[in-house]
């Protein structure tokens, strides 16, 4: 099993509890500009900010992540997704990898101990494994139906009841996850959710995002883990 190393505790201190994560999706933007809906959605709640986008060259993540950082002033963390090289090239606060993404070891040998990294995973199994790697947080599902996994099975609140379980590190909910369900996750033991459509699609970003950090709030109870 691997030991965590001694910066753990260093950044999971710098973690937010409860965590409101907002994941990136150019596609949804309808001519918007990205830098403005994610900074309306963190001035409503947005703690943390994933940038992910599998279409655009690196160079673009690059430049993205840049404006940003520059944009969200230490306001929420920025995350980027799969590309630990543009978070050292932008001073980004972490890297995000995919459940068969390359290990922990590899990512924080380029991103450095102090800076986080986490995982997305699909069983609780996948989870024991991320925390094995000594993840800083995972990021579990597909919780409810949504368009973003229009193929991806509903695996319904008790999974993230079983995650949380089965590990000791943030648990952060993601999958059609709205205003309406998210004190369910919440309620089960996520640390947190993380979003897509619920707030990219949404006309105001930042009433969106305060929607669901009040959603949040009425749903964070004696089981929730952190």
């Amino acid at each position: 099993m691997t030991q965590p190393h001694a910066d753990s505790a260093q950044r999971r201190a710098r973690w937010p509890r409860p965590a409101l994560m907002l994941v990136t999706d150019s596609a949804r933007l309808h001519g918007r500009d990205l830098v403005e809906v994610v900074s309306a959605a963190v001035d409503g709640g947005v703690n943390v900010v994933q940038l992910r986008d599998k279409e655009l060259p690196r160079e673009e993540i690059r430049l993205l992540a840049s404006a940003l950082r520059q944009a969200l002033a230490g306001r929420a963390l920025l995350l980027v997704n799969s590309y630990p090289d543009v978070v050292t090239a932008t001073d980004a606060d972490g890297v995000h990898l995919p459940e068969r993404g390359m290990t922990v070891a590899t990512a924080r040998a380029i991103v450095g101990e102090d800076r986080l990294a986490g995982r997305s995973v699909h069983s609780a199994e996948a989870a024991r494994s991320a925390a094995r790697e000594g993840v800083d947080y995972v990021v579990a599902g597909t919780v409810f139906a949504t368009a973003s996994k229009p193929d991806g099975e509903a695996a319904g609140v008790d999974f993230i009841r079983n995650v949380v379980a089965a590990i000791d590190v943030p648990v952060l909910a993601i999958g059609g996850i709205t205003a309406a369900n998210a004190a369910d996750v919440m309620a089960a033991g996520a640390a947190g959710i993380a979003v897509i459509g619920a707030i990219m699609d949404a006309n105001d970003p930042r009433s969106a995002a305060a929607a669901l950090r009040e959603a949040m709030a009425a749903g964070t109870g004696a089981g929730h883990r952190c």
